[in-house]
């Protein structure tokens, strides 16, 4: 029994059947976008601070103790700013884009589990949450697109365009590099896949599904060292030119809010969850959630952007395969080897480090060579 069902399982005592059923819900919402916020400001507290290390400067420190206001009070600044609205724009798909774009990082956190007991989801565990967690999180690709189309903008629709495809083409080695942990869990609830982790965490049982993972999360996402659309060489920041004030502050909250759901999906599915030694549960999964952000903005700061060829090349042509092959290799495992004995890790630590070398021999990008005249 989850903690919202609890609730409402209390407070049926006082109240009518359905409306115990809908402050609970309710209340579990509330507590979603709480905690969403408030992880949202502290990573973006991380990251600023953290790149100001990596790049010899100071960084926020004057708001508050430590810069530790700091995005408070940025999000004061942009809800003060004016809110424009081209025109000749669609204003009601202009409006709606970004709040569809943020919606889904309120829907998946209902079928993460962060605690054990009885508060093993904050509001629902869905049999099917894998499933559930790929088919929402397609709502921000139409969020994108409508951001360029409605703006109005050639310049907003060829980076809309740039983004979806993008999005799409890392989304398909982002769905088949968790075939094997749903094959190893028999399950695609999210609750029984940390369950099954229990002894040993699937990172060291699919190890090259976890990296196919990292990798393409990062680049659906739209994190560096894949976000082509703010390179230093474009013109504008991409399908999101025209939007100001609030509405351009909901696609940046939007964009953190991607990045903590990156952060739990990865400790949910490969870091064991809230599963540790000695701390509260709920601990673990904050100590995991903020370490694998830690590791998301180190890359930021020390890879270089990719080239726009150099990523399509990589999820279909070094991606993809590994992920089919990962599939392939975990299957025959099950098949010779029911039971997963242990010793196995090293064999595919030692299979994922083998198929890396060979591919990085196969998968070569030609450096562009300037035109002679």
């Amino acid at each position: 029994m989850t903690l919202v069902q609890s609730f409402s399982q209390w407070l049926s005592g006082y109240l009518p059947g359905w409306a115990a059923y809908l402050i609970a819900g309710l209340v579990g919402m509330l507590v979603i976008i709480l905690f969403v916020l408030i992880m949202v400001m502290a990573f973006i507290y991380i990251e600023r601070r953290g790149l100001s290390r990596f790049q010899i400067r100071v960084g926020p420190n004057r708001t508050g103790p430590f810069g530790l206001l700091q995005p408070v009070a940025d999000a004061l600044k942009v809800m003060l700013k004016e809110d424009i609205t081209p025109a000749r724009a669609a204003k009601i798909v202009f409006a709606l884009a970004p709040i569809i774009n943020f919606l889904p990082v309120l829907l998946i956190f209902a079928v993460i589990p962060m605690a054990g007991n009885t508060a093993k989801a904050v509001l629902v565990n869905l049999d099917i949450g894998v499933l559930y967690i790929f088919a929402v999180s397609g709502a921000s690709i139409l969020a994108v697109f409508m951001a360029g189309w409605a703006s109005n903008n050639k310049y907003a629709i060829i980076g809309a365009m740039r983004a979806v495809s993008q999005m799409v083409s890392y989304e398909v080695p982002v769905v088949l590099s968790i075939v094997g942990v749903v094959m190893l869990t028999g399950s695609l609830s999210t609750v029984a896949i940390v369950e099954a982790q229990r002894g040993v965490p699937f990172i060291l049982l699919q190890p090259l599904g976890f990296v196919i993972f990292f990798i393409a999360a990062i680049a659906e996402i739209n994190r560096a060292p894949f976000d082509l659309l703010e390179a230093d060489s474009e013109i504008v920041a991409g399908y999101h030119i025209e939007y100001s004030g609030m509405k351009f502050a909901m696609f940046f909250l939007a964009e953190y809010g991607h990045a903590v759901i990156f952060s739990a999906l990865i400790t949910t599915l490969f870091l064991s969850g809230w599963h540790g030694p000695l701390l509260p549960p709920f601990l673990w999964f904050l100590i995991k959630l903020v370490l694998v952000f830690w590791v998301v903005f180190w890359i930021r700061a020390t890879v270089p952007r990719l080239r726009v060829d150099q990523l399509s090349a990589l999820s279909w042509k070094a991606l993809l395969p590994l992920s089919l092959i990962n599939i392939a290799i975990t299957g025959i495992q099950m098949l010779i080897w029911p039971t997963y004995p242990a010793w196995l890790i090293v064999v595919n630590l030692a299979i994922f480090a083998v198929l890396v070398v060979l591919w990085s021999r196969f998968f070569t990008i030609e450096e562009r060579r300037p035109v002679e005249a």
